[in-house]
């Protein structure tokens, strides 16, 4: 009787011991399964993630080209194919969990079933029975829970393997030097790609001389910013040397290069919070008295005073200040950090002419007592520098002042007259708009004290003009119109017209299109008739 108790005892130990590695060997199955479709899934997720990000902050931007319902559908896409995605993990998870409650389950069930023979046979007690029952339905559940949480630690495994190949990444080496003799600049036998097979930089080598104003020149894509980023250290050369006062650029300390340095671009960013914050972050110790001399550099002191002074609010993106504004914000920002070299790289692109007369002629006080290199692709703002040098396809293809490459009369002189001849045609075509817009009202005058004129009732609109232009606007009744036409003749007090068509836009922004039915000669009115 002895011996047969402890078989059945030995058999239902078994029975349960075989069910429980059953549980872990079917978690190291489904997890070589798991890993490669949960990968899939976070990248479609984040991808998504990114999708939204980007359509909302661009959704402007969509409307204005009427774009925003075919990257709905896109979007429309890849929602669904991140929720297939989604579900195909939720099936995984379910046969996986399916197949453990199966075996706990089913594992505790060949207890019971074992117990409650046993006691039929007399080889256990009542009391033992059901200790044995109560023990079968408890001795999986740690188990089961272990392969639930599974699951969700599989989740937050790859979401984290992200962040954890992000803090490993290799940190570029950095330099210890905290000294330089001097703040001259070194460009030896520079080149630099970003990409091996193509070399942005190419065999560059020039000199920056100490407290001198250089400016870098050249068409978009030719290597001016490119330079600019290794000179901060953000990029590192593939052969050649970069020195300032002597010393190698990679064996200067970050922060000491920084301090040396400071670079200003055409989209620099300005934090929501105060003014007094975004200026602060240029100084050691904040002073207030400096911040406003700083402004008052910049020209901003009157408008920063009238909207609270340094304790303005700055929304977010600077939302709430001018494209100069910003500009100006962060120059003030540049000359309260007192570098010994300043870059600034396209500072004065996308603002009004206002604004960047004012940003050049701080960068031209700075250059009197700072070393400046200026990085423009309007050649007008350059006229005045020590020395430019001209880029083209990566290389320095001339270099020398203003006078002295006009006098080569090779590529800058070039760019130079091109960009000249554009601007002044611009002045020609604004200063012939003006002529004609007082023109018109002088008539308009003259037609108030004859007492008027004579119209037909289908006229609507009135213009007066002298001589051939395309492109010009005429005004009735408050609407603005806008149309194209073309002058044939014009004698005396005669207007000849033919081809006129165009389309006005009247203040609710219904669009009527319209065409001249005859030419009328008269003392400058005439007629159009919507059609």
């Amino acid at each position: 009787i002895t011996i047969s108790k402890r078989t059945n005892e030995k058999t239902l130990v078994f029975s349960h011991a075989l069910c429980v590695p059953l549980i872990p060997i079917s978690i190291v199955a489904v997890q070589k399964f798991a890993k490669k479709m949960l990968q899939k899934y976070w990248g479609t997720y984040t991808e998504l993630g990114d999708s939204f990000l980007e359509n909302l902050q661009g959704l402007t931007t969509l409307k204005i080209y009427q774009a925003d319902e075919r990257y709905e559908k896109k979007m429309d896409e890849e929602a669904e194919k991140f929720r297939k995605v989604t579900m195909r993990v939720l099936i995984m998870q379910l046969n996986s969990i399916s197949v453990m409650d199966i075996v706990a389950y089913g594992g505790a069930a060949v207890g019971m079933i074992l117990s409650i023979l046993e006691l039929r046979s007399g080889a256990i007690t009542l009391a033992q029975c059901f200790f044995i029952i109560m023990v079968s339905a408890e001795f999986f559940l740690p188990l089961r829970m272990l392969g639930s949480f599974f699951h969700i630690a599989m989740n937050g495994n790859e979401a984290a393997n992200k962040i954890f190949a992000l803090l490993d990444s290799k940190k570029p080496d950095k330099g210890s030097r905290t000294s330089c003799d001097g703040d001259e600049i070194c460009f030896s036998h520079v080149t630099f790609g970003y990409e091996e097979s193509k070399q942005v930089l190419k065999d560059v080598s020039f000199t920056i001389p100490e407290k001198s104003f250089t400016a870098i020149v050249g068409v978009s894509g030719c290597g001016k910013s490119t330079t600019a980023s290794l000179l901060m250290g953000d990029l590192s050369e593939n052969s050649g040397e970069i020195t300032i006062g002597g010393v190698k650029v990679k064996e200067m300390k970050e922060s000491f290069l920084h301090k040396k340095v400071t670079r200003v671009r055409h989209d620099s960013y300005l934090f929501q919070g105060t003014l007094r914050d975004n200026l602060a972050m240029a100084m050691e110790t904040p002073d207030d008295a400096k911040m406003y001399e700083a402004l008052k550099q910049v020209e901003l002191y009157e408008t920063v005073m009238e909207k609270g002074g340094l304790s303005m609010e700055i929304t977010e993106k600077a939302a709430n200040l001018s494209g100069g504004q910003k500009q100006r914000v962060a120059l003030a920002r540049a000359i309260l950090h007192d570098s010994d070299i300043y870059i600034f790289d396209e500072a004065a692109s996308n603002v009004d002419v206002e604004s960047e007369n004012k940003i050049m002629e701080v960068i031209m006080e700075l250059a009197k007592e700072k070393t400046v290199i200026l990085i423009s692709h309007r050649l007008a703002n350059v006229i005045n520098a020590d020395q430019v040098l001209v880029m083209r396809e990566g290389v320095i293809e001339e270099c020398g002042t203003h006078v002295s490459l006009m006098e080569k009369q090779g590529y800058y002189r070039e760019l130079f007259c091109a960009q000249k001849e554009l601007e002044e045609y611009a002045k020609r075509n604004l200063q012939i708009k003006r002529k004609a817009w007082s023109l018109y009202e002088e008539k308009q005058k003259r037609l108030c004290c004859d007492g008027g004129a004579d119209r037909n009732d289908k006229t609507d609109a009135w213009h007066y003009v002298s001589g051939s232009h395309h492109g010009l606007h005429w005004q009735s009744h408050g609407n603005i119109y806008y149309g194209t036409w073309r002058l044939w003749s014009f004698k005396r007090d005669r207007i000849l017209w033919k081809n006129v068509t165009g389309t006005h836009y009247n203040a609710h922004g219904s669009v009527c299109h319209f065409a001249r039915r005859t030419a009328l000669c008269g003392t400058g009115v005439q007629s159009f008739y919507c059609v």
